[in-house]
């Protein structure tokens, strides 16, 4: 018997959302911060008390590069018309971030999103998200977001023997990409905490998935997860905290693939390499020996201490 689709690829990819404005104080980012660790480890950590509180002679906290990915909380795909899936199926694939200014510390964001690709692969339908960052009252672009969403169970609506695949921005901006087989530069191990995810979740991100345990069990995990994005803050902090010399403004741009959901209590490894100006990373759960993340983060510069 013939599946029958319940995507329409020709609504989905012609689809704009309204523009939206998320707004934000410093209270929020420094949420955020303590959300993916900042000094979990250590409350007097020199290089990362700066986002949580105001040092001597600092006028605002510093606000870490991922918090860009909080600008568009919110984001309701079940909205898009012509696309239909279980939300209880849907998993965070991939993430890319670009930053063009450092992200202020307080503010109003304009966010323009819109659909820049569609796949079907079988068993599941992937789709991705492309947000444009603004400043309240001006164009000047503030950074850019491509957020890629595994559909489980919405795939098998192409109409040809070929399966549907559409994508409307450069292959060079693909997050393929090898590893070094060489040792690491820097390892970095740092254990989540078994209430990560739910102080994480007050940054936005109210999924039950991370939360619930009846919802996360009918989604096929044991206990609610750790947020993927949670997994690649902890990343790129480590990063900033080992490779920028604490300096968060030296990130231009950051991608991560989410291999593996993460619990929360468990801890995490990550292994950087430094290739010039690009460091790529792999971060492993201790506990199960696993990749559950792995990218690259472009800088802008190298800290002089290396």
């Amino acid at each position: 018997m013939e599946k029958i689709s319940l995507i329409n690829p020709e609504l989905v990819v012609n689809y704009k959302f309204p523009e939206r404005t998320f707004t934000y104080d410093e209270r929020d980012a420094t949420m955020y911060a303590l959300g993916v660790g900042a000094c979990a480890r250590n409350a007097l950590d020199d290089k990362e008390l700066k986002y949580v509180y105001h040092e001597d002679g600092q006028k605002f906290i510093k606000v870490l590069p991922t918090f860009a990915a909080i600008y568009p909380c919110g984001l309701d795909v079940a909205k898009i018309p012509g696309l239909s899936f279980d939300p209880r199926l849907l998993l965070h694939g991939q993430q890319f971030i670009e930053i063009y200014k450092p992200l202020p510390t307080h503010g109003s964001i304009r966010n323009k999103t819109s659909v820049v690709g569609l796949h079907d692969k079988g068993k599941a339908a992937v789709i991705e998200i492309e947000v444009t960052s603004y400043g309240e009252s001006s164009d000047e672009l503030i950074c850019k977001n491509r957020l890629t969403l595994f559909l489980r169970g919405a795939g098998g609506f192409s109409k040809s023997p070929h399966p549907y695949s559409y994508s409307n921005y450069p292959t060079s901006q693909s997050l393929a990409f090898k590893h070094p087989k060489s040792q690491p530069f820097v390892v970095y191990e740092e254990c989540t905490q078994p209430s990560q995810a739910l102080l994480y979740r007050l940054s936005g991100d109210y999924n039950p998935l991370h939360s619930d345990p009846a919802f996360a069990g009918k989604a096929g995990f044991s206990r609610p997860i750790l947020h993927g994005l949670c997994t690649l803050g902890f990343a790129v902090r480590a990063i900033i905290k080992c490779i920028c010399g604490g300096d968060p403004n030296m990130v231009r741009s950051i991608s991560g693939r989410l291999l593996l959901h993460v619990y929360p209590g468990e801890t995490l490894i990550t292994e950087m390499w430094l290739e010039g100006l690009s460091v790529m990373y792999q971060v492993k759960v201790k506990e199960r020996g696993k990749t559950a993340l792995s990218g690259v983060v472009t800088l802008n510069r190298l800290a002089s201490s290396l």
